[in-house]
């Protein structure tokens, strides 16, 4: 650590998907009134997130059951994104200091064309099911167990720019599916099939009803379009940590350490235990769960519950941080469980800032982008600026 630098370790932790209201421009998606936060608090009889309420989360935006507090412990604002879209990546590489114009392709409404079928069929060897938008859990019930029979992959998609293959992990094997997806993953980097992740989705048990996606899911996505902030921490011969799906988010660019989690309340455990180490750096991590189990399975009883969970270990975690720490609590995007249909919302993000040191806390201006939190990084640890985003370390005190 140099003598300039206010903080030797920052952790920057993203809830997948919660949202805490509207974004000005949710009327271009169609998500005017989205609330994640809002909508799931008013879902629930009641709601216990006492350390997330300390930092001053809910008197940055009030909602049912928390009640803001008179001297929260850090400071807290809302982040607009900039970007032209409300996608995991796109939300991800803004905050690390990108700006991305074009949205990624979608196929949701038609299912995948017929020549990228075609080749993915001659390419893997195997048959191809499915083809449609659907959610993970339906398709299988729908079709797997023609695929336990015929060995056939079930491809498929979603409102985001992806292309998934759901497999068995018992029959077919993870790493047949991992190859497959590799070679999906080289067949949609033409421009005109160009999707944001290849995702593979493995599951075990034998009959509808039964199925049960593992841990084991794997993201093949694209390389960032420019450097970001990871790129100049690793450059630095700084530590910058992933946890989650970060790795796979940032295709390993500008990673220096990557550890996979087996579900939110893992990817925390992980945190914590990171904490208790010596590292110089960022660690930066995602609990997908918010989005992928509740969000879009439209579930906010579910989506409550795991806020409960991991306010438990936010507690825990707050346990282990040093002075010259600072932690970021935020989100990529909205995932409102009461919303229609089950795609993303264009909602506002939190920023939660802590620090044992902070001799002040309160409400900050609203950040008209998400690299407010890759240019706080890089101004820390005096490294090069992304193009985008204002610095918030003069403040952060």
């Amino acid at each position: 650590m140099t003598n300039s630098e206010t903080y030797r370790r920052i952790f920057t932790i993203v809830i997948d998907s919660w949202g805490f209201g509207s974004a000005p421009d949710s009327d271009l998606y169609d998500d005017e009134g989205a609330d994640t936060a809002g909508h799931i608090a008013d879902s629930v009889d009641s709601l216990n997130l006492p350390n997330l309420q300390k930092l001053g989360t809910f008197n940055l935006k009030h909602i049912r059951h928390v009640p803001p507090v008179h001297n929260p412990l850090g400071y807290y604002l809302k982040l607009q994104e900039h970007s032209n879209s409300k996608d995991t990546m796109t939300g991800h590489w803004e905050m690390t200091g990108l700006y991305i114009k074009e949205k990624f392709i979608t196929f949701t409404e038609n299912g995948f064309p017929d020549d990228l079928i075609r080749e993915l069929e001659e390419r893997t060897g195997h048959g191809v099911i499915g083809n449609k938008a659907s959610s993970g859990t339906e398709i299988l019930d729908e079709l797997g167990e023609r695929h336990l029979k015929t060995g056939e992959m079930i491809v498929y998609t979603s409102a985001d720019s992806v292309l998934q293959i759901a497999a068995s992990e018992e029959t077919f094997g993870l790493d047949e599916l991992l190859r497959c997806c590799e070679i999906a993953r080289e067949i949609t980097m033409k421009p005109e099939w160009k999707v944001g992740r290849v995702i593979a989705r493995p599951f075990t048990g034998s009959h509808a009803g039964a199925f049960v996606r593992t841990a084991n899911r794997h993201d093949l996505a694209l390389k960032p379009i420019g450097r970001t902030v990871l790129n100049s921490l690793k450059d630095a011969d700084l530590d910058s940590i992933s946890i989650g799906k970060i790795n796979d988010i940032f295709s390993g660019e500008g990673i220096t350490e990557a550890m996979h989690s087996e579900s939110s309340v893992h990817g925390m455990e992980q945190t914590i235990e990171t904490a208790q180490r010596d590292f110089h750096g960022h660690c930066f991590v995602n609990l997908v769960d918010f989005d992928a189990k509740w969000g879009h399975r439209r579930n906010p009883q579910g989506y409550a519950q795991e806020l409960e969970r991991f306010d438990e270990k936010l507690g825990i975690l707050m346990q282990y941080l040093k002075d010259d720490d600072l932690l970021m609590i935020t989100a990529d995007h909205g995932n409102d469980p009461t919303w229609k249909g089950t795609d993303h919302t264009r909602e506002l993000v939190p920023l939660i800032i802590y620090s044992p040191s902070f001799k002040g806390s309160g409400l900050l201006r609203t950040g008209d982008t998400f690299s407010d939190i890759g240019a706080t990084i890089a101004d820390n640890f005096h490294l090069e600026a992304p193009a985008y985003g204002r610095s918030l370390m003069k403040y952060l005190r």
